[in-house]
């Protein structure tokens, strides 16, 4: 047996030291890089004054350019710097990709155990210096005065470069609250929101215009020009596992707040005080064949009910009449749509035909992440390129037919040498890449970053406004909706004795009438989350581990644990509906329910209490049983049968 351990330990010290070993050869590889990339770059523009003019000289050159010039009109800006930019250059700009950041604010460079991102993304100055990319999204959040210095270290580093194109900072919503299902990036100083759901539910498109301009003004303080949203896509599938993201499955109600949602960030025209939305997912894409996402393979959509004209109305009366900078098509194939069947950023019947031709988008159109390259690390297939349709297509032939759909730029991806590739081999022409190029450039110069894209750190203290904060917790409170109230149980009277069960101790220790044993209270308030299934189709995929997809009904021992603990008190449920969850016995059981869009709990116990009155809707129809969620057709909305409760229900203390 000490033998054994003995060799255990020898065995531990030999992967450790090989371990450490792989991280020096990468930290040392990666230093090295970044050293040698940060020697090809020049020096930082100096400000000059030419005939009482002050102005960044960006190229470096002792000259006024035209590009450089605010008081020049902006397509003569753009054309003076494309014919100064080489191949290289133009490619590296339509790409655009997530970048890491250290904590202390400091550029990314190395290969750094302390940070996990660093391990994943390619370093700050590889992808500026070498590459020429100057688009980037970034996930962190660490604080508001590294943000900023992040942000002026990586714009000096562009300023660097041969023409001093400056970066735009791209980022997914960051204005949930803590836990929250969904794609929102936790970020603990922003003001905080309920759901893009939520926000349906209130049916207050002023509110969500008030939203849209407080989210761009904390994105701003912080170099954030580009938010990648709002979904405009429809959850008439409620498999889905992004449904969390959208504005529910009325094509009507989702374009009324998907154009208050853009007017709120952009203004009624980009300036440099906008932030620019990008618009997803072109053609809309709710109806995922079976609810599976088309992250992954197949990647089908589904139209059993012809009904993919509806799934175009919140893109056309919302976010084209709100006129949006930016639209980012699906991964999906909307079958038998259209005479190729390949998925939308593919589809030049799609991107060309009916996008620029039909709705005259003129726009930048950037594709979702990760359409040509897997994703793999450390030989683990995370998620494969979503080429769907295309499987059989090198990396270069899938760019070329990207670009030859009417695409400007390809999202999470780092290979702009595919492009110089195509170009120099005569399969792309260089004035085709230009019509891309211009219109990205030109967005950039309509944000004013060519001006100054510096940041103030003064900027950090628009954080905790009280403002900010009051109207996300407006919000919150509207988006509550109550579904049941038997017998009048709420409001509770003020001396009512609670007991807890899944709600967050923080938020909830002011309430004094709050009890620690079950048995002392005289009503229990039970917070339950909509179901899913962390590999309803195995576990080929690690990345699809992180969807909420599958089923919507409980598991039946958790259902029966559940009813067993409502039957304990009169119970009141609230429910986080990240998805239509079925919940019929549970419902039953319950003497009131609240559909809750990811509020605080102390606001929600302050519903519950009486401090305000429900005024939320559901934005989507609620299943009343799992087999009539698979009767459901894919595009069509209000179509399960005999609901739970009906798109648009919910009741208000008065209801008798």
């Amino acid at each position: 047996m000490k033998i054994f351990f003995k060799i255990i330990g020898y065995f531990l010290l030999v992967l450790i030291a090989g371990l450490f070993l792989v991280y020096l050869y990468y930290y040392i590889k990666s230093y090295k890089d970044s050293e040698s990339y940060m020697d090809s770059l020049g020096k930082e523009a100096p400000v000059l004054t030419i005939n009482g003019y002050t102005f960044r000289d960006l190229n470096k050159n002792g000259q006024l350019d035209v590009y450089e010039d605010a008081r020049a009109p902006l397509d003569s800006r753009v054309d003076d710097l494309i014919k100064q930019m080489n191949l290289e250059e133009k490619a590296g700009t339509m790409f655009i990709t997530m970048a890491a950041m250290n904590n202390n604010g400091t550029l990314s460079n190395t290969f750094n155990a302390t940070n996990p991102f660093s391990l994943l993304l390619e370093s700050n100055v590889s992808m500026v210096a070498k590459k020429k990319m100057n688009h980037f999204n970034t996930m962190q959040s660490p604080s508001p005065e590294a943000m900023i210095k992040w942000y002026n270290n990586i714009q000096k580093l562009a300023e660097r470069t041969r023409l001093g194109i400056p970066v735009t900072i791209a980022t997914d919503p960051r204005h949930g609250v803590p836990n929250a299902p969904g794609a929102s990036i936790y970020t603990s100083f922003f003001s905080k929101w309920c759901t893009p759901l939520g926000l349906a539910a209130t049916g207050d498109t002023t509110l969500v215009r008030e939203f849209g301009d407080i989210a761009r003004q904390e994105y701003k303080a912080l170099g954030m020009r580009l938010s990648l949203s709002p979904m405009a896509d429809l959850a008439t599938e409620p498999r889905w596992a992004r449904i969390n993201g959208t504005f529910g499955e009325d094509a009507a109600l989702s374009a009324k707040i998907t154009k208050a949602y853009i007017l709120g960030f952009q203004g009624d025209s980009i300036t440099d005080q906008s932030v620019e939305c990008m618009v997803k997912h072109f053609a809309g894409g709710g109806p995922q064949k079976d609810g599976f996402d088309a992250h992954f393979p197949p990647g089908k959509q589904a139209y059993p009910g012809n009904n993919f004209a509806y799934h175009l109305i919140p893109f056309e009366q919302g976010a084209f009449a709100a006129h949006v900078a930016q639209v980012m098509p699906y991964y999906g194939v909307p079958v038998g749509q259209t005479k190729e069947d390949v998925g939308f950023g593919y589809n030049k019947e799609i991107i060309t035909g009916l996008l620029r031709e039909k709705y005259h988008f003129n726009g930048i159109v950037c594709t979702d992440w990760g359409l040509v390259s897997d994703m793999k690390i450390m030989g683990i297939m995370l998620k494969p390129a979503s080429a769907h349709g295309v499987e059989n297509l090198s990396r270069n032939e899938r760019v070329l037919k990207i670009v030859n759909a009417g695409c400007d730029m390809f999202g999470g991806e780092t290979i702009p040498d595919a492009i110089i590739e195509l170009v120099k081999a005569g399969k792309i022409s260089e004035e085709r890449i230009n019509i891309s190029v211009k219109r990205i450039l030109k967005e950039k110069f309509k944000l004013g970053l060519f001006d100054n894209p510096y940041l103030k750190p003064e900027n950090a203290r628009i954080f905790g406004n009280a403002k900010f904060i009051e109207k996300g917790k407006e919000a919150q409170r509207k988006s509550l909706v109550l579904l049941k109230n038997e017998n009048h149980i709420l409001p509770l009277k003020a001396n009512t004795k609670i007991y807890l069960q899944g709600f967050n101790k923080e938020e909830t220790k002011s309430f004094t009438n709050v009890v620690t044993n079950i048995k002392d209270a005289d009503v229990l308030i039970l917070k339950i989350f909509t179901p899913y299934e962390s590999k309803p189709r195995g576990d080929k995929y690690k990345m699809e581990r992180i969807f909420h997809q599958g089923r919507l009904d409980f598991p039946k021992d958790t259902k029966a644990e559940l009813l067993r603990l409502i039957a304990s008190k009169p119970t009141i449920t609230v429910i986080n509906l990240d998805r239509p969850a079925v919940f019929p016995e549970i419902n039953q059981a319950s003497k009131a329910v609240i559909g809750d869009f990811s509020s605080q709990d102390d606001i929600i116990l302050n519903l519950i209490m009486g401090k305000f009155k429900p005024t939320g809707k559901l934005p989507f129809e609620l299943p009343s049983s799992w087999d009539a969620v698979l009767k459901q057709k894919e595009d069509l909305p209000y179509d399960s049968d005999k609901p739970l409760y009906h798109f648009g229900f919910g009741l208000t203390y008065d209801d008798k």
